[in-house]
């Protein structure tokens, strides 16, 4: 069985702020809203809830939260365990050619509204379930306030930042059906909660693998994109090798990794093969995007199934692993990705 990570409001006024030039100074004004509430007032007589119940939030509706999720700014506030926690790392200053990817997590939390997974609303044909059926404590902990100015900083905040979630008690599951899925894996015996990412762009990974590593030690990675992102660092400066494109191979040379990788989608433009030579070195086997026309989708399931094994395992999805006529604001275009169709149904063959 793989064990897998993945990279897939009530609202709270405090103050105004005034944010200058630089990011670096910023002036807060604080208010008291306590209020004190009348113990005389009956909802249930008011027009609203006699005529119409619950103040429910519709799909398009609401504060912003993954799939209308409950939500917490988990890095302040450690009052709400849960199994599976969301947190967006909003990044992309070490991209080659069209940076944005720091709405991301924004744009994927708008768009997951309509599931309305947090109101029960997610049993699907396809998965004959819905992820509400698996028990696990599901919260949406916000986003990483990342420093859009210094990389390092920036790198190091996202390693903290996910090191501080990875350490956190597990809920331990809202029903019976729940299971275990991370104690056999963890270097300290315990049970530790799974963590799923927004980015980003794709050098989020690094501090992500760097604190997944201090917990199970080297893990595998299932890869999804068009590009290797193995390439070797180049630069003038340490900062400068590190880019959504090296930073794999900087994991590689971390011992971060183990030699048991694979990518899925793979069409990017090279130098030769040396490129591929060089990825075999970092750990990984390809699945080109034209292997799925080949072999199937379940060979490709079955390959990617057998490379892993029973190992602990990372994934991560780059958008454009999908073809740029349904993905077409990502970073990186090339043409010829796969669908979301074919990519949903391999990450069903994975489960």
């Amino acid at each position: 069985m793989l064990q897998i990570w993945v990279n897939l409001i009530p609202l709270c006024v405090s103050g105004i702020a005034w944010a200058h030039d630089a990011g670096l100074q910023q002036n807060t004004l604080q208010f008291d809203l306590t209020f004190d509430t009348d113990p005389q007032i009956g909802l249930s007589e008011e027009p609203w809830t006699s005529k119409y119940g619950a103040q429910n939030d519709l799909g398009y509706s609401g504060p912003l939260s993954f799939s209308h999720f409950n939500y917490k700014k988990c890095l302040e506030d450690a009052s709400v365990p849960f199994d599976i926690g969301i947190i967006g790392f909003p990044f992309d200053t070490t991209t080659s050619f069209r940076p944005g990817a720091r709405f991301g997590p924004y744009a994927i939390r708008s768009g997951s509204r309509r599931q309305s997974l947090g109101a029960g609303r997610g049993y699907t044909l396809a998965w004959g379930s819905s992820p509400s059926d698996y028990g696990s404590s599901l919260l949406d902990c916000g986003d990483v306030p990342i420093s859009a100015y210094d990389n390092a900083k920036a790198i190091d905040q996202m390693e903290a930042a996910y090191s501080t979630l990875l350490s956190r008690p597990v809920f331990g599951g809202t029903s019976e059906v729940y299971k275990e899925k991370t104690r056999a894996f963890s270097l300290d015996g315990k049970e530790h909660p799974r963590i799923v990412t927004l980015g980003g762009d794709h050098t989020i990974v690094l501090p992500i693998l760097r604190a997944l590593h201090k917990v199970y030690g080297p893990v595998s990675v299932i890869h999804f994109d068009a590009h290797l992102d193995t390439w070797p660092p180049k630069g003038t400066t340490v900062q400068e090798g590190i880019t959504h494109g090296s930073f794999f191979a900087v994991a590689a040379e971390e011992g971060l990794l183990t030699n048991t990788s694979i990518h899925a989608g793979i069409r990017c433009k090279m130098f030769g093969m040396e490129d591929i030579e060089h990825d075999d070195t970092v750990g990984f086997q390809v699945i080109s995007t034209e292997d799925i026309d080949d072999y199937g989708i379940k060979k490709v399931i079955e390959k990617i199934r057998q490379r892993i094994g029973d190992k602990p395992v990372y994934l991560s999805l780059d958008i454009d692993v999908v073809d740029p006529g349904q993905a077409p604001a990502t970073g990186t275009p090339e043409v010829g990705g796969w669908t979301t169709r074919e990519v949903k149904r391999i990450l069903r063959g994975l489960s």
